[in-house]
């Protein structure tokens, strides 16, 4: 209902603005005889004469507008729009035929150039119905183009919106499956810690379930969420695993996607870490002057073809949101080398 109210309203601010339009025409004329004679009756001759001059372009013109156009012209009915056009123009001019024939009957021998200066007047009225007809459906066609433009843009949005919902969706779960394959290695080294890490499990969740619902959410909450994340991950790294981290902010109200570093931190620990081997984790954030910077390099450890957990699915993802949200306004760097797997993420907020 709000819909068609809005749609309502619009039609007919466009059909005023038309009509008043019209009416400055009818009386621009009139209203400079008024002033230049101060005359009434001059005045209303000059009104009689503009509107028998432009009744019939007006009548075409809204005819074309409202009806020809849109059910006829833009439907592509080409013969039936000029039979509907040529039918209607001579109707809304019946004085010029009727014209013809009075003057046919009452004045039989009229002069050739009498004759000549009234075709001449005829076909020059016709032409400018005709021109009249072309600006109809030009300006129709204008607010045509607008609205499908509008519509387009709508429509992707739509479709972004749904696509960043749906790609967030799967980060929620990605996550979680992770973490809990961790705490469940941990239950078998530590009950105590496994407790502790499921209660701030719990404190993760909460956050990625109730306040990320809005496409951004304030950079300090994020920062927390990640820094958390961090230390949970931890837990299963044993001594030879180096992790460091530096999270820094200017203003922790900079809005900014949710979870969309969690992932690249997800994969550094899932491709970065070995049991037998010495493994190094870095990651970095910074926030200053309107640019944010994420930055993660971790030892690569590639999975086999068995183990399933690091399928790519989440860089994917990230990469993607990024398009999605900060199209134009990203850099996206990745490297791998001497077995130093390198990632860094610049956006403009």
């Amino acid at each position: 209902m709000q819909t068609m109210n809005r749609i309502a309203k619009k039609d007919l601010w466009l059909f005023a603005s038309q009509a008043a339009v019209w009416i400055l025409m009818l009386l621009l004329l009139p209203l400079a005889t008024f002033i230049s004679t101060r005359n009434w009756e001059s005045t209303s001759t000059s009104l009689s004469l503009v509107w028998q001059l432009l009744r019939a372009p007006l009548v075409v013109y809204f005819a074309n507008f409202y009806l020809f156009g849109p059910y006829l012209f833009f439907r592509r009915r080409y013969w039936l729009f000029v039979l509907c056009n040529l039918l209607l123009i001579l109707g809304a001019n019946y004085g010029f035929v009727y014209g013809y024939f009075a003057i046919k009957h009452n004045v039989p021998s009229m002069p050739a150039k009498a004759w000549m200066g009234f075709f001449s007047g005829t076909f020059i009225f016709f032409l400018l119905n005709i021109v009249t007809v072309a600006v109809a459906i030009g300006i129709r066609h204008f607010i045509r183009v607008r609205q499908l433009k509008q519509q387009l843009k709508d429509e992707k949005a739509k479709n972004t919106e749904a696509e960043l919902a749906w790609l967030k969706n799967q980060i929620n779960p990605h996550f979680l499956f992770n973490t809990l394959n961790n705490i469940s290695s941990l239950t078998q080294i530590d009950a105590d810690a496994a407790q502790d890490a499921i209660a701030q499990l719990s404190d993760l969740l909460r956050y990625a379930m109730y306040e990320t619902n809005k496409n951004t959410v304030p950079l300090g909450g994020e920062v927390e969420f990640m820094r958390n994340y961090i230390e949970l991950m931890k837990l299963r790294c044993n001594e030879q695993t180096s992790v460091n981290y530096q999270l820094s902010t200017d203003s922790e109200q900079v809005e900014v996607a949710p979870l969309l570093f969690v992932s690249l931190i997800e994969n550094a620990f899932k491709h970065g870490v070995s049991s037998g081997r010495p493994s190094a984790i870095s990651i970095k954030l910074e926030q200053h002057q309107g640019q944010l910077t994420f930055i993660c390099n971790n030892t690569n450890y590639p999975k086999n073809d068995k183990d399933r957990s690091g399928s790519g699915i989440g860089i994917e993802n990230t990469r993607r949101r990024l398009e999605l949200m900060y199209a134009d306004r990203y850099e996206w760097e990745q490297t791998l080398e001497d077995n130093i797997y390198h990632v860094m993420i610049k956006l403009k907020l």
